[in-house]
C-alpha cells in the first residue's frame, strides 16, 4: 500500500465496492418485498452506494465514541455530533436500518441455512483475510473477547445487564501471535436444526475439533505452529494435523480436554510434593506430554517444541522460573494475543441489533477495521501520520461520510 492511502483504502481491501453494491442492491430488493407484504411505505427511496458508505460510518463511529446507541449522534447530549447527523438526516438513517441486508432472499438449498443472510459476506471476508496478509508460523485458535462475555459483563451495571440478551452465536478465529492479524474466524449458531447449529454436537468432544479443522483448512503444508486452549488440545487432533504438516501445542486439561489415548500417569498429580519449576515428559514419536509445576501442575502435549530444550518464564514478583522451552513459548504467544484483546476489543461496534445475522455482521466488520488498522501500521502510510487505533477508527468515519479534511497528512 502506498504512503498516500487513507484509511477508507485499508478498510476496502476487506469490505471493496463491490461488497457495498451487493449490500445496495440487496437492500433495495427486501425493502421492495416487504412494501410488496405489508404495504408501501411513502418515507422510503431506494438507498445508493454512497448512503451504504454512510450508513456504515455511522454504525462504526460507535466503536470509537463507546455509544451504545447510533440515533444519539442526532440528538442533543452528549454524544450528538452536528457534522456527522448533516451528512444524512435521523429518519432517513432509521429507514436504512429498517431494511438494510447482506441476502434479501433465502436460498433453495445450501448447507448453512441458519446463517444465510450472512454467509456471503463472511465467504469474502475469509477471502480478503488469505489475500491480504501471510501470517507468521506461530498462530493461535481462541474466541475472542466480544462484550457479552463476563470480563466484559463484570463492568456492567444491573440494568445494562437486563437489557441484554443472550448471544446466540459462537465466534472462534486463527490468529497471527506476532502481529495480531485475525486470518480466519468460524462463526457458529448454538441454537437450530441446520449443520451450522451446535445442538447436535452440544455434549461431545469433536465439537471444538471440528471447529479447529475448519479454522485451519488452509493452512495445511505450510509448517505453521498452532497454539491451543484445553478444548481443543487433544491427540487425535494434534496428530491428524501433523499429517498435514501443521504443528501444534497446547494446554491441557483433564476437565475439558479429551484425554484420551494420554497415558493417565501423567494426568494425576503424584503423592510427592513437586517443586516449582519441575518437570516430567512423556514421548511417542514426536508427540510430548509434560507434566510442569508452579504453584499447580500444568500439562501440555505438543509436537512443534524439543522437549529436552529448556526455557525461562520471568514473573515480575517471583523472578526466574525454569521449564521447557514449549512452555515458554505457549505463555509468550497466548500473553500476545491477551494483550490483543485488551487493546482492540474495546474498539467492537457497540450498536447491538436484535437479529443474529445482523451481530454477526457489525462483528466481522469490527474485526475487519482491526485487520485494517494493523496492515496501516505494517505500511509506509504509517510513516506520514502516525494514527493511533481510535485516530484511524475516526478517520475512517470521516472518510465513509464523506466529510471534508480527509487527507492523511493533515
Amino acid at each position: 500500500m502506498p504512503a498516500t492511502s487513507t484509511a477508507s483504502d485499508f478498510f476496502q481491501l476487506f469490505v471493496p465496492d463491490n461488497s457495498i453494491q451487493n449490500m445496495v442492491v440487496q437492500t433495495n430488493m427486501y425493502a421492495k418485498k416487504f412494501q410488496e407484504r405489508f404495504g408501501p411505505d411513502e418515507g422510503w427511496r431506494p438507498v445508493a452506494a454512497q448512503e451504504i458508505k454512510a450508513f456504515l460510518g455511522f454504525v462504526i463511529s460507535t466503536s470509537v465514541h463507546r455509544c451504545e446507541s447510533v440515533l444519539s449522534i442526532w440528538s442533543s447530549g452528549f454524544f450528538s455530533n452536528r457534522s456527522m447527523a448533516l451528512k444524512m438526516s435521523q429518519t432517513r438513517f432509521e429507514k436504512i436500518l429498517k431494511y438494510f441486508h447482506i441476502v434479501a432472499f433465502r436460498p433453495s438449498q445450501g448447507s448453512n441455512q441458519g446463517l444465510y443472510k450472512i454467509q456471503p459476506f463472511l465467504d469474502s471476508l475469509q477471502q480478503s483475510f488469505s489475500c491480504t496478509f501471510r501470517p507468521s508460523q506461530t498462530q493461535v485458535l481462541h474466541e475472542p473477547l466480544i462484550d457479552e462475555d463476563p470480563v466484559f459483563i463484570t463492568t456492567c451495571t444491573e440494568r445494562e445487564l437486563r437489557k441484554r440478551k443472550k448471544r446466540k452465536f459462537s465466534l472462534w478465529v486463527r490468529q497471527c501471535t506476532s502481529t495480531g492479524f485475525i486470518c480466519q474466524i468460524s462463526v457458529h449458531l448454538k441454537e437450530g436444526q441446520g449443520t451450522d447449529g451446535l445442538a447436535a454436537l452440544k455434549n461431545k468432544p469433536q465439537l471444538h475439533s471440528l471447529v479447529a479443522k475448519q479454522l485451519c483448512q488452509n493452512i495445511s503444508g505450510k509448517n505453521s505452529i498452532i497454539f491451543t486452549g484445553p478444548s481443543i488440545t487433544s491427540l487425535s487432533l494434534f496428530s491428524e494435523f501433523s499429517k498435514q504438516d501443521i504443528y501444534c501445542c497446547g494446554l491441557l486439561s483433564t476437565r475439558k480436554s479429551d484425554c484420551t489415548g494420554l497415558p493417565q500417569s501423567m494426568l494425576v498429580c503424584g503423592s510427592t510434593p513437586a517443586q516449582r519449576g519441575q518437570s516430567h515428559v512423556m514421548m511417542k514419536g514426536s508427540m510430548s506430554l509434560i507434566s510442569w509445576y508452579n504453584k499447580g501442575h500444568f500439562r501440555f502435549l505438543t509436537n512443534s517444541y524439543s522437549p529436552t530444550k529448556q526455557g525461562m518464564i520471568i514473573k515480575r514478583k517471583s523472578g526466574e522460573i525454569t521449564c521447557p522451552l514449549a512452555v515458554e513459548a505457549f505463555a509468550a504467544h497466548l500473553s500476545y494475543i491477551c494483550k490483543y484483546d485488551d487493546k482492540y476489543s474495546k474498539y467492537f461496534i457497540f450498536h447491538k441489533p436484535n437479529k443474529t445475522w445482523q451481530q454477526v455482521f457489525w462483528l466481522s466488520i469490527s474485526i475487519a477495521i482491526n485487520n485494517a488498522y494493523i496492515l496501516y501500521k505494517m505500511s509506509d502510510a504509517y510513516t506520514v501520520k502516525r494514527y493511533s487505533r481510535a485516530q484511524f477508527g475516526e478517520r475512517l468515519v470521516r472518510e465513509l461520510l464523506d466529510l471534508d479534511d480527509c487527507s492523511p497528512t493533515q
